[in-house]
């Protein structure tokens, strides 16, 4: 969505305006997602052996 605010415009309407679009963002984030990958690894240790093939 696209806002536009021209120059001039007053605080108290700038604000009004952003007010409305965070208002129709969905909330639902990353965090829907959160325990629902099976780990046979541990996450940090998964991470270095990435990074070490890499070299």
């Amino acid at each position: 969505m696209v806002t536009i605010i021209k120059k001039g415009t007053p605080k108290d309407k700038i604000k009004k305006r952003v007010a409305e679009v965070v208002a129709k963002v969905p909330k639902n984030g990353i965090r829907q997602y959160a325990g629902k990958l099976p780990m046979e690894i541990d996450p940090l240790e998964y991470q270095r052996n990435v990074r070490n093939e890499r070299e």
